[in-house]
């Protein structure tokens, strides 16, 4: 019986809270209603301001070599490089090794995110798990994955899982501070008033704090993304025979100029793709974030 009491006066206090009397007024005109203004438009970034840096660094390249500036033993041309990326579509299987550059770089980082999700989540949560995990992970930030190279060598042979481990546990520190920081932060009134509506448990972590979070899980994954790439330079140097990291070795031993900018090239379109794709999942899971943006 009290329960129901208690539940109908919740009700009572909450109708009249929200409630807009018709015959209501501003008394003495202290109060006056607020006029809406307009929504100022964001004036939209064109493909002309965001290929202006890239294109003046493309004008530099070529400059330099086109002058001789810069030797093209030490730099090649893009007349070179682009001879030298048609020829890597035509006689060797470039498109394959994108893609299987890229296949390492996507499943290390659902392996290291996918911890460091689960992880964030825990510590951000509860004190215990705090205890527990956060002096490790710290410690593994700190921790330079390229140094364990040879030992994943040892552990896991020269195959596809030391190369993908390496990437995911270069990932797995960026998501999980960020997760937990944005866990931590989560405003607690919020919470305790979805727990008087009955939300307890894995419900209130889904429905509750995930999304009022979810700004910072996308910061974790957007520096994960890009760190996938990172290790992935470095992933590519254990024993590789086929990826972007072949045809580094490979040109590396030979000196082809032309075929290490084309390497390096792919590895910025890669970082780039993956910044894309983090946006445009930012776009669809929190709309409202861009109309937020300082004008």
């Amino acid at each position: 019986m009290t329960g129901v009491t208690d539940s109908w006066v919740v009700q009572e206090l909450s109708a009249r809270m929200f409630e807009k009397p018709a015959d209501a007024a501003p008394p003495n005109g202290l109060f006056r209603p607020v006029v809406e203004q307009p929504r100022r438009r964001r004036r939209p970034v064109t493909l002309t301001l965001r290929a202006l840096l890239p294109a003046a660094i493309f004008g530099l390249w070529w400059g330099f070599t086109g002058t001789g500036i810069i030797s093209r033993t030490e730099l090649a041309s893009p007349s070179a490089t682009w001879s030298a990326f048609v020829d890597l579509l035509l006689h060797q299987d470039l498109l394959g090794d994108i893609g299987i550059s890229a296949s390492r770089a996507v499943f290390g980082l659902l392996i290291g995110g996918g911890v460091g999700l689960l992880l964030g989540v825990i510590v951000g949560l509860f004190a215990l798990g705090e205890e527990i995990f956060d002096s490790s992970l710290q410690m593994f930030r700190t921790l330079p994955f390229p140094a364990l190279i040879f030992l994943f060598i040892i552990w896991f042979g020269i195959g596809e899982t030391s190369k993908v481990l390496l990437i995911a546990l270069a990932c797995l520190t960026p998501m999980y501070l960020n997760v937990s920081n944005g866990v931590r932060n989560v405003d607690r009134r919020v919470v305790e008033a979805a727990r008087t509506f009955g939300l307890r448990g894995w419900g209130l972590v889904r429905k509750v704090i995930i999304p009022l979070a979810l700004p910072s899980i996308l910061n974790g994954l957007r520096f994960a993304a890009g760190i996938s790439i990172v290790a992935l330079v470095f992933a590519e140097t254990i024993a590789a025979n086929l990826g972007i990291g072949y045809l580094v070795t490979q040109a590396s031993s030979l000196q082809q100029v032309p075929t290490l900018m084309v390497c390096i090239i792919i590895y910025c379109l890669l970082g780039i793709t993956a910044d894309v794709v983090v946006r445009i999942l930012e776009r669809v899971t929190m709309p409202w974030r861009r109309h937020m943006a300082v004008r």
